[in-house]
């Protein structure tokens, strides 16, 4: 074949017009510790710090480089080919540590990937002369390291490391068709031939533990799940539950062997990665277990709400129940037995009305009676790596149900369904089409699952009919294929198509990169090998290719055309149909020269059947499409010409790829039984710097760009500026509405919260300059105020915040400064932006569409495309692809399940081969994206805001709330809290209008108080003792909860006498009566209420008598603390400043049992652990070992809510830890380290 240079020219380095850098490529967990490393990497100038570090962690082989090499001549093969090998000689002449090393520039593995296909495509007869190997060796590296195109994973991976290094090992049980004889030949080397597919296609027969059955299909997916790549399968053939077997008994069913697989893939998961497995499960909509199949992800999301919520209520009852025990006075074994113990009577009567077990009960009260004073019972979370989620089954894989058109027509004449069951053949079972058509409605409504697959649209666009049915899906459904199988994908980048100048797309350019990919996906499949022996005989047999391309919603943006318009549409589709045009093209050229695929002759005739329906769509026809039960979307010639100059001629380039496509393969037949695929591009995507992946639309206007050596700053999406310059907006415009997406990045002009009124709140310089530091990364300036960035000693003592407001998850500490919720968001949008272009000055409302995103914008964003505005694009699309499309359709939290059954019609109307839903909330690990209900205070208020806000700015106020509030609030009266037998006090003595009254008080051992004695000098026993019983009642009130603020308030200002002035007490000086002088020093000493004293204990006044020697000088311990409750052990204490400690004292009268409900070591029940009598902590022991807090980290569910506000999914990256994954195709990436749960 002619290779033509578009991009580099004959001898001059294919890197000569490209600039290069050197920087530092660096992965951080949230922890701040460093996933990975790497120092003086070398990249293009131009490419982002993402892409370098995807690039040089993913891509890069880190180890077993020789340091030196050498080339080895072959004769029939052109010496800029030469592969190399480790120069032993010069190796040995360096230090043993020195004589292996790593890829450190892209330049290395652009030379290894270009150099390796040109290498294979030279020996394969691919090309004419050595002057187009060199032009499509230059060509394709120009590419690579231009951000063009990009091949799947596994090519980045494995190939070139035995042609370029020499690198090589022993076969792992791979296999390959020799490609110049034909022969079925089993790999003695590991990388000779690499493994460069990611998408696999595998069967499954009705066997248990023979080859090709079920058990085998486990090992066959572990190889694939082990080195990244994804796999699917279709399980119709297992038979129903029930079924009779061979050896007589009956069958466990389909779902007792898909529970296997999933733990099988959750397994290997959790081994050498941390990447959760890639898997498609289908089931025909005939099978027998197909409602248990339908529901099956339903009963595990059901499953996972039992175990948080059953887990909250029995710990809050079963610790009530120790509680109840524990704090009883009653003699002998009184305490544990209900009738004689009221608190554990009614603990019980609760939790057996909040259906806690009576086993559990017992063993608590079994527990208690053997001297344990407390159970630890587990509460589970509902974080997707949490253990209520490993508990459950179903969380390894996509599901999907295949659907053909039988299915669909008697849901629309609401006739009958027979189940048939795989043995007999015979129906099992009738049901109404209906009745199963809800059930797959509600399912996906409620667990995101499962998908559709419309086997009949599938199979009427099916080249190889001949040799079989399409009956499954590699897990991101774009490519559907024969069962074992394999599939290796590439993505062109089509931003880079279009003039940056000019605005023009460079449909040139385009057809040339398209031809070129071809070809370099067919000399893949020359060169690989495959993990079974049947995907290695099918896959020459049909050289299935994967095509496709990446940033379409980038592209229409900067174009300033809308994503939901019928002129994107139109643009996508003609885009597709060009490169599915001349890919078959070139597939038809590479047949006249090397043969068609060897099952092409059996299947000649339904390919060129096909071939002539994406013809007829490219020409725009509406009818006579051939045996395709339902008509594809046609190409709108007339909207693509009528697009402006920079598309109109796409139109004509459409027509004439597929005339020119049909054409050839009428004369040569093809070199491939498919050529194209619409894949997700997650890792690649960021290795091509691409704003969209796939066909999906922007998922946010705003975006947080990393810089080297670590940290973010706020860009607006580039092709938000560009999209304006489009438009007609001129340059300060643009700068204009650009500062209201991305703000100011500072407090110093900001509306009513700025440094002037921050410092009159007793802000210093200091605060207000970490404040300034954390606000450009912050997207709302509430995480820039918070504990973490000033810190809990400031707000505590400076700003005077209570520890208990600093500990609450909702605490908003601007809000209690005292700002109001106006001033709050006029300063957001002056400092973080508003995250939108939606109300930005001077942007016209009809312009708003082109900017529209998956999600809403921001804080202030109210606008997101609509379902039909993702499947309609699809539908665009689907007509010119050999495979399917990768998509999710993004569903808003209040869409129904009527919404999700017409979203499933309406993509089985538009001939949509798969489809896949997620409306959000349908997952309980992800947290949604509105709240329930609104806070039982300003319950009006928030309703209000809940009504205004977008859903992504609602996250910030939800933490698990769906779960909370599944558990029913009860009105539980408090049980008494005994005091400790050796306790703490002080005693006051004071004289009250001439009386003496002797004040006694006792405290739990966290300070709290917890009595009152109150005594009287020579008065009648009358009121001496009513004074004391008037103590007593007061210390029961306070031991059962009530506050003392509450007896304060009662009590202070009552008149009677005795009263009048105060003497011995520093603070009181005057009592209108004793309980008056009682509350009131109370309320001083436990409450800090000084505004009950006449005098300030701090004597800041300017009349205030200094101390003399003793003036500044830290007080003896001895005076605080009595030297008879520590026992004379007060040698060892000494006064500090400082907060107080958030932690308790580790009592030696405190035995703690440690309940499990669920967990690895498979101990059920609860463990106790009772504690040594030796080890009981004098007092003074115990303040020695009080527990100093560190600094608060933000809880996962912060974490959670800051990301879905960033329009990210809310979900930790599997790999390092990050909560930036974001939706791509049915499937999701990471936006920090580039890992995809995908197929690689």
């Amino acid at each position: 074949m002619r290779i033509e240079r578009r991009y580099t020219k004959d001898g001059q380095s294919a890197y000569a017009d490209i600039a290069w850098r050197l920087t530092v490529s660096e992965i951080k967990n949230p922890d701040g510790s460093v996933v990975f490393r790497a120092d003086d990497v070398e990249v293009p100038e131009f490419w982002s710090q993402v892409a370098s570090d995807v690039l040089a962690q993913k891509y890069f082989r880190k180890a077993g480089v020789p340091s030196r090499l050498k080339k080895v001549e072959e004769n029939d093969v052109p010496s800029f080919l030469w592969r190399s090998v480790a120069d032993e000689a010069a190796l040995a002449a360096l230090p043993e540590k020195e004589r292996t090393t790593g890829e450190t520039s892209a330049k290395q593995v652009f030379d290894r990937l270009a150099g390796t296909w040109t290498y294979w495509g030279w020996k394969g007869g691919y090309f004419q002369d050595e002057t187009d190997a060199q032009a499509f060796f230059d060509e394709l590296r120009f590419m690579l390291a231009s951000q063009m195109c990009a091949p799947n994973s596994p090519q980045w991976f494995n190939t070139g490391l035995h042609w370029a290094y020499g690198i090589d090992g022993p076969g792992q049980g791979h296999y390959y068709v020799d490609p110049f004889n034909g022969q079925l030949t089993k790999s003695a080397s590991a990388y000779e031939h690499p493994q460069p597919h990611a998408c696999f296609i595998q069967s499954v027969a009705d066997d248990l533990v023979n080859e090709g059955g079920i058990m085998d299909l486990w090992v066959r997916e572990a190889r694939l799940f082990k080195y990244g790549s994804g796999t699917g399968s279709n399980f119709s053939a297992l038979r129903g539950e029930g079924e009779k077997l061979s050896g007589g008994g009956r069958s466990s069913g389909l779902m007792s062997f898909l529970k296997i697989g999933d733990r099988a893939a959750g397994a290997i998961k959790s081994g050498g990665t941390t990447r959760r497995a890639a898997k498609m499960v289908v089931v025909d909509a005939d099978h027998p277990d197909i409602e248990q199949y339908i529901d099956w992800k339903v009963r595990e999301e059901q499953k996972v709400a039992a175990l948080v919520t059953g887990s909250r209520i029995n710990q809050k009852h079963l610790k009530a129940v120790m509680r109840a025990c524990v704090n009883c006075e009653g003699s002998g074994d009184d305490c544990f037995v209900p009738e004689k113990n009221p608190a554990l009577r009614r603990e019980i009567k609760l939790a057996r009305r909040a259906l806690v077990p009576d086993n559990y009960i017992k063993r608590v009260i079994q527990f208690a009676k053997q001297g344990y004073k407390d159970i630890d019972f587990p509460i589970y979370d509902t974080d997707w790596d949490s253990e209520a989620y490993l508990t459950v089954s179903g969380q390894n894989s996509n599901n999907s149900v295949s659907l053909k058109d039988d299915f669909l027509r008697a849901v629309e004449t609401d006739g009958d369904w027979n189940l048939i069951g795989r043995t007999t053949g015979k129906v099992t079972k009738t049901l109404k089409a209906r009745d199963l058509w809800e059930k797959i409605g509600h399912a996906a409504w409620a667990s995101a699952d499962p998908g559709l697959h419309f086997n009949t649209t599938m199979n009427d666009w099916h080249t190889c009919k001949a040799s079989g049915d399409i009956r499954a899906s590699n897990p991101c459904s774009e490519y559907m294929f024969l069962d074992d199988t394999a599939c290796n994908l590439a993505s062109l980048n089509l931003l880079t198509f279009r003039d940056e100048k000019t605005g023009a797309f460079q449909v040139d350019s385009y057809e040339h990169a398209v031809r070129l990919w071809t070809i370099v996906l067919e000399v893949s499949v020359m060169m690989a090998q495959f993990p079974s022996r049947e995907i290695a005989e099918l896959s020459y047999e049909f050289r299935t290719l994967g095509l496709g391309y990446a940033n379409i919603g980038g592209l229409l943006m900067t174009s300033g055309i809308a994503y939901d318009s019928a002129e994107g549409r139109a643009i996508c589709g003609a885009l597709t149909a060009i490169m599915t045009g001349i890919s078959y093209a070139t597939s038809a050229e590479m047949a006249k020269g090397l043969g068609p695929f060897p099952g092409y002759a059996k299947n000649r005739e339904h390919m060129l059947r096909v071939m002539r329906n994406h013809r007829r769509a490219a020409h725009g026809e509406r009818a006579g499409y051939e045996q395709v039960a339902t008509a594809p979307v046609p190409l709108d010639l007339a909207t693509v010409s009528a697009a402006g100059a920079q598309y109109a001629m796409l139109a004509d380039h459409a027509k004439a790829a597929w005339d020119k496509a049909l054409a050839l393969g009428e004369q040569h037949g093809y070199r491939n039984a498919q050529a194209t695929v619409i894949a997700p591009t997650g890792t690649i995507g960021l290795v091509m710097d691409c704003d969209t992946t796939g066909i999906e639309p922007d998922f946010a206007l705003v975006k947080f760009k990393k810089l080297a050596g670590g940290g973010y700053f706020k860009i607006i999406n580039r092709a938000v500026p560009e999209a304006l310059r489009t438009l007609g907006y001129s340059e300060g415009q643009i700068a204009e509405i650009e500062a209201y997406a991305v703000g100011h990045g500072s407090l110093g002009q900001a509306p009513a919260i700025n440094h002037t009124t921050l410092r009159a709140k007793g802000f210093t310089d200091d605060a207000i300059a970490k404040i300034e530091k954390a606000l450009p990364t912050a997207f709302d300036i509430k995480f820039a105020f918070n504990k973490w960035t000033l810190g809990e000693a400031f707000l505590r003592d400076a700003l005077n915040i209570p520890a208990e407001d600093l500990a609450s998850p909702s605490f908003d500490l601007l809000a209690a400064l005292g700002f109001g919720k106006r001033e709050i968001e006029a300063a957001n949008i002056h400092v973080c932006g508003a995250m939108t272009v939606e109300g930005a000055p001077h942007l016209k409302a009809e312009h708003y569409p082109v900017f529209d995103c998956a999600n809403p914008c921001g804080r202030t964003g109210k606008r997101f495309l609509s379902v039909e505005s993702h499947i309609r694009m699809m539908a665009a699309a689907q007509p010119f692809i050999s495979g399917a499309i990768s998509k999710t359709i993004n569903m808003p939290n209040d869409a129904t399940v009527e919404d999700c059954k017409e979203a499933y019609l309406l993509s089985w109307k538009l001939a949509l081969k798969a489809n896949a839903l997620y409306r959000d909330g349908s997952k309980l690990s992800q947290p949604l994206n509105s709240q329930l209900i609104a806070d039982e205070d300003d319950e009006e208020d928030a309703v209000e805001a809940l009504i205004a806000q977008p859903m992504a700015a609602r996250t910030t106020q939800v933490v698990e709330k769906m779960v909370e509030k599944i558990v029913e609030r009860v009105t539980v009266l408090r049980e008494r809290e005994k005091l400790p037998s050796r306790r703490k006090g002080y005693t006051q003595k004071a004289v009250v209008g001439g009386h003496k009254v002797y004040l006694r008080t006792g405290e739990y051992d966290d300070g709290r108080l917890g009595e009152i004695f109150i005594d009287m000098h020579k008065e009648g026993a009358a009121l001496r003792s009513f004074i004391n019983n008037f103590a007593i009642a007061v210390s029961l009130g306070l031991q059962y909860g009530v506050p003392l603020d509450e007896y304060v308030d009662a009590f202070t200002f009552t008149r009677f006498e005795p009263s009048g002035p105060v003497q011995g007490n520093d603070t009181i000086k005057f009592a209108t009566s004793i309980l008056d002088y009682v509350f009131r020093e109370l309320a001083v000493s436990y409450l800090e209420r000084y505004d009950l004293g006449h005098v300030d204990p701090s004597e800041g006044n300017f009349d205030a008598l200094g101390k003399g020697e003793q003036e500044g000088r830290a007080p003896a311990a001895t005076k605080f603390v009595s030297k008879g409750l520590t026992r004379s052990r007060t040698d060892k204490l000494s006064l500090v400043s400082g907060g107080a400690s958030s932690g308790g004292a580790t009592g030696g009268e405190s035995v703690s049992a440690i309940g499990t409900g669920v967990t690895r070591g498979d101990v059920a029940g609860a463990v106790a652990l009772k504690a040594e009598p030796e080890q009981k902590l004098s007092p003074t022991e115990k303040l020695e070992a009080l527990a100093w807090s560190a600094p608060a980290k933000p809880s996962v569910a912060e974490k959670r809510a800051e990301a879905k506000a960033q329009g990210y999914e809310g979900e930790a990256c599997g790999e390092c830890q990050n909560f930036t994954l974001v939706r791509n195709g049915t499937c999701m990436k990471c936006n920090t380290c580039g890992s995809t749960t995908g197929c690689s």
